[in-house]
């Protein structure tokens, strides 16, 4: 492959035009971010999406290494005076990695191996006759026995010959077109096989993998990456099966062409080669492989799920109160205002004796009266089921109005010992500042949840198990993504919310941050550029993403990039409005009945615009200031508790998916622990995944099929359900 060959490549990949694909790579290489130009480059990227244009930066990533890979090969392969035409030819003709390395592999610089002992000798002249298969009558032995040489310690027929064998098995074994078959046999019929490397108490976590096999082309990524934490764990003993009798058959078939007198010391060469050499490696490559592809999956599905979560809707205008539940030390109380203000913190002791529960009680009845609580945020953790029963109680006996849901604290504990806490809440101690963010996170998912680190938030399968860069890298964008796509106030947003802006850095957060301390708030866009390392090149990436609900220009509160300002006040006037009018209710409510009735097409003609861009600005006009989360169903709120006593075979209940892995769906129903819809639960119809069927947030209603209290366990059903 050639490096001017790579965007038709990506384009084929993709089933999109490679002038798309040009035109991608040119803005990537220009320095502009991902959500940017989904965003605000739609005409030159032909309205590729974000994904597409993730995905084309990765894949150019990839060729252009590859590419550089093609060149180094070459390179090695020519200093060595061993380049052909035809050699040459095949590895610019392939595109594959795999395939690259395969070719280079007798010319790749390696140890000392049996097989280069035996060239230093002399003995590959042996080895080139043997390999040719014309000598049809006479004695191995007779034969081989030309190339003793004492100076080169060949001291006999025997061991000249076994040089040549050592030859043989590695040339062969070394070819591209042997290795691509077996390759290909042992992905089509190999077996990874499992056993207890310990005993059964010891290893009572992988006693599923006791004695177990499973085909490699059918093994589930949730199966290889348990696997290969047994392994890790050195409680199981791991190795691919395979028919080696067969597989060493096809080397054979491939390599013996007659009946030499060679035929049979070949033979053994061939096996030697196979066992000693091909497969090790190929077992090394296939389980590396399967691992690659398994973690690839897992860190696909946190990614999927991560979004679901950060992009919940935000329960606005309540006063929360955060209860991140405790037995011997409490459970700590935080009272948050609608804009995140810390009203009040405390400690109370609901799981002790009956006097304690009863100031706990009091506690909280004088909270929610005197800062007018509306909601009860409960942690998930340790004692939330007795904080559910607490608090449950309340609302009964007291006919409060006030309702309560079950939050994920995933992570609370690392925030609240991190420096950003210390920094937001200096005056809390550790232990309340995770009551804050239970409230906060309910108020505002998105701006609270960036607070975390992605990993420590716990809607994927097997996270620490994965490649960390990979993981990192992916949630990441993941965060990037679900930022930009609901904009950010400049006025009040965080350093951590900020930092996620296209074209913002941590530095320029932290910037935009001070600037507003010493200044006050902003009143425009264009005040940006005044920050301290925010050029023009990050304005023209971070501006259409940041929100002014109290601008000068009403424009600055909507999705419309300032580069397009001139295009939306044209856009106005064509509808017979100004900027202006967006401040105004009754004349927003005209401006959004006709940008909805307006033809898109016919203004991009009039004004010679880019008709996604037109389409882009009316959409803006109808709803400017609007939060896209607002569209989604709202969380589950509760004023009654579910017992585990409650729950029989048959119920149908309502819940919030928790989290969704390849094997089933996790939903809170309401008590402490989550029920398990199983894949093969969800739906009647074909499907690949389970997220094709449920997303983090879905809030759903499921039969209850199975309780197994002693294990802890609840199994649900979608596809049960009455129709």
């Amino acid at each position: 492959m050639q490096i001017h060959e790579i965007p038709a490549n990506i384009a084929r990949e993709l089933s999109i035009k490679p002038r798309q694909v040009a035109a991608t790579v040119q803005l990537l290489d220009d320095g502009n971010t991902v959500p940017f130009i989904a965003r605000y480059r739609k005409e030159v990227t032909g309205e590729l999406n974000e994904e597409h244009i993730r995905t084309i930066e990765e894949r150019l990533q990839y060729l252009r290494n590859f590419v550089k890979r093609q060149e180094d090969i070459l390179a090695s392969i020519q200093e060595q005076g061993k380049l052909t035409p035809e050699l040459s030819q095949a590895i610019n003709a392939t595109t594959k990695l795999q395939e690259l390395e395969d070719l280079y592999l007798p010319y790749r610089p390696k140890k000392r191996t049996r097989a280069q002992i035996a060239r230093e000798k002399g003995l590959e002249p042996l080895a080139a006759v043997m390999l040719k298969q014309e000598i049809m009558s006479g004695d191995p032995l007779d034969f081989a026995a030309q190339y003793i040489d004492p100076a080169k310690e060949v001291d006999s027929a025997e061991l000249a010959l076994a040089g040549a064998l050592d030859i043989i098995a590695e040339t062969v074994c070394e070819q591209a077109g042997i290795r691509a078959l077996i390759r290909k046999q042992l992905w089509q019929t190999a077996e990874i096989s499992t056993e207890l490397a310990t005993d059964e108490t010891a290893g009572k976590e992988f006693l599923t993998y006791q004695d177990y096999h499973e085909p490699v082309k059918r093994m589930p990524s949730h199966r290889i990456l348990a696997v290969n934490r047994g392994e890790k764990k050195e409680l199981l003993k791991v190795k691919l099966t395979a028919n080696h009798d067969y597989n060493i058959g096809l080397i054979t078939r491939q390599t013996i062409t007659g009946q030499s007198i060679f035929s049979e010391c070949i033979h053994l060469a061939l096996t030697d080669g196979y066992k000693r050499l091909l497969f090790p490696a190929l077992e090394r490559e296939i389980r590396a492989l399967l691992t690659e592809n398994a973690e690839t999956q897992a860190i696909r599905v946190f990614g999927l799920n991560l979004r679901q979560l950060l992009l919940q809707p935000p329960l606005a205008g309540h006063t929360i109160m955060g209860l991140d539940p405790g037995y011997r030390t409490g459970c700590k109380m935080a009272v948050v205002g609608p804009t995140g203000a810390v009203l009040a913190t405390g400690t109370l002791y609901i799981a002790m004796s009956d006097s304690q529960q009863q100031r706990a009680a009091a506690a909280v009845l004088s909270a929610i009266e005197q800062y007018g609580v509306t909601l009860i945020s409960i942690g998930n953790g340790t004692a939330s089921y007795e904080t559910e029963e607490f608090v449950a109680r309340l609302i009964e006996t007291h006919s409060l109005a006030v309702r309560y849901l079950i939050v994920n604290e995933a992570g609370a504990s690392v925030y609240s010992a991190s420096r950003l806490a210390k920094d937001e809440l200096p005056a809390l101690d550790v232990s309340l500042r995770g009551a804050v963010s239970i409230a906060r996170r309910v108020q505002d998912p998105l701006a609270e949840l960036v607070k975390i680190d992605p990993k420590s938030i716990g809607v994927g399968q097997y996270q620490h198990d994965v490649n960390q860069k990979g993981l990192t890298s992916t949630l990441d964008a993941v965060v990037e993504s679900a930022v930009n796509h609901i904009g950010v106030e400049l006025n009040t947003a965080s350093i951590e919310l900020l930092k996620h802006v296209a074209g913002i850095n941590t530095t320029v957060a932290k910037n935009i941050v001070a600037f507003r301390d010493v200044n006050g708030s902003f009143h425009s866009r264009s005040q940006l550029l005044k920050v301290p390392r925010l050029g023009p090149a990050a304005f023209t990436q971070c501006a259409g993403f940041l929100r002014l609900q109290a601008a000068s220009n009403p424009l600055d509160n909507t999705p419309v990039h300032p580069e397009s300002y001139a295009l939306a006040e044209s856009i106005l006037a064509k509808l017979g409005f100004t900027p202006a009018d967006l401040n105004n209710k009754e004349t927003l409510k005209s401006i959004q009945a006709q940008a909805q009735s307006a033809s898109a097409e016919a203004l991009a003609g009039q004004l010679q615009a880019g008709l996604p861009t037109v389409r882009d600005i009316l959409d803006a006009l109808t709803k400017p200031g609007r939060d896209p989360r607002e569209d989604l169903p709202a969380p589950l709120t509760r004023k009654n508790i579910v017992k585990l006593d409650d729950i029989k075979p048959g119920t149908i209940v309502k819940g919030t998916v928790h989290n969704v892995t390849d094997f089933g769906v996790f939903v809170d129903i309401g008590i402490k622990i989550n029920g398990l819809i199983h894949r093969s639960e969800l739906s009647s119809k074909p499907f690949k995944h389970p997220l094709d069927i449920l997303a983090v947030g879905d809030i759903i209603d499921v039969m209850v099929i199975n309780v197994d209290a002693g294990r802890s366990r609840i199994a649900l059903s979608l596809k049960q359900l009455p129709k």
